[in-house]
């Protein structure tokens, strides 16, 4: 994957206490093999960079595969043309690299999906209005109406589109009328439809959904409800993300909280909403701050 800039560094400037520098995040993905780390630090040493943050994974040193994560900033005045292209001739086409890079303050472009459940939507909201989500959130589209003041309350605007088994293809070309191409992360935020295989190809963009247990267990309806019958200890809540294999993405964050006899399925469904909020939004975030990356159908997490 190549980066998204095409960038080359002249001689950079020299930024004066306090004053907002600029910079970048660049994921990579390859085999690992040695050499890796200290082509792309003395890349971006000799572009003018300057590495604020490392990590890296390896699921193997031995012929595994690897996985970094860099922040870096530049001086004032730094030409951001041709870097793109220099590293791609001179570090990942050697190493036969994955990769992207991405323009620290350019926060990505966010829409949401929600049915008639309006716990996740809301925290969701909230967390960008006071800015712990770095995101641009520009849509609310749901299937019922009934959410639209809230969201309208935010400042956003809200489209509503119907959707059932019979009207899924027209409901979803409506959809993607308003999403395909606008957007760079597209979060299912307890939005009660399967989307189609055609829809998840068209639309353009990662889509993250929140499930309310460790997957597989207790799919479907009233989950509460079944997991109580059968007395569980724990219940918690995965995020993943979408694919057409119905709730089999890769997984990004998953939480539980322990419960107990005592507690009824009016008791776990509120500790349920409660937990859907906290992992939506971790995996939210991160994805947002460009700390995940997919191999296969699993992830590497660079959290905090």
């Amino acid at each position: 994957m190549g980066g998204e800039r095409d960038t080359a560094p002249s001689a950079p400037g020299r930024a004066e206490p306090g004053e907002a520098v600029p910079g970048g995040r660049l994921l990579i993905s390859c085999r690992d093999r040695p050499g890796i780390v200290a082509a792309v630090s003395s890349f971006l040493h000799e572009s003018g960079a300057n590495i604020v943050r490392s990590d890296q994974h390896s699921t193997d040193p031995a012929g595994g595969h690897f996985f970094m994560r860099m922040e870096f900033t530049v001086a004032p005045g730094f030409e951001e043309r041709g870097l793109a292209r220099a590293f791609q001739d001179q570090v990942a086409s050697r190493f036969e690299m994955r990769w992207r890079v991405h323009r620290a303050g350019e926060r990505k472009r966010v829409a949401i999906l929600v049915s008639r459940h309006d716990h996740c939507l809301l925290d969701l909201l909230w967390r960008w209005r006071s800015g712990e989500l770095d995101m641009d959130l520009g849509l609310v589209c749901s299937n019922h109406p009934d959410l639209e003041r809230d969201v309208r309350s935010f400042g956003l605007p809200f489209a509503h589109v119907p959707m059932t088994a019979e009207t899924r293809a027209g409901a979803e070309a409506k959809l993607l009328e308003r999403l395909a191409g606008g957007f760079d992360l597209i979060v299912l935020a307890r939005y009660m439809q399967i989307l189609s295989g055609r829809f998840l190809d068209a639309v353009g963009a990662p889509l993250i959904n929140i499930h309310h247990s460790f997957l597989p267990a207790f799919a479907g309806a009233d989950p509460h409800r079944r997991a109580r019958e059968r007395g569980v200890k724990i219940i918690g809540a995965t995020a993943h993300y979408v694919t057409e294999e119905v709730d089999a993405g890769p997984i990004i964050e998953q939480d539980v909280v322990r419960v107990s006899h005592a507690h009824d399925g009016r008791d776990l469904e509120r500790l349920g909403r409660d937990i859907e909020r906290a992992v939506l939004a971790r995996a939210v975030g991160w994805h947002v701050e460009d700390r995940v990356l997919v191999h296969e159908n699993r992830t590497v997490v660079f959290s905090d």
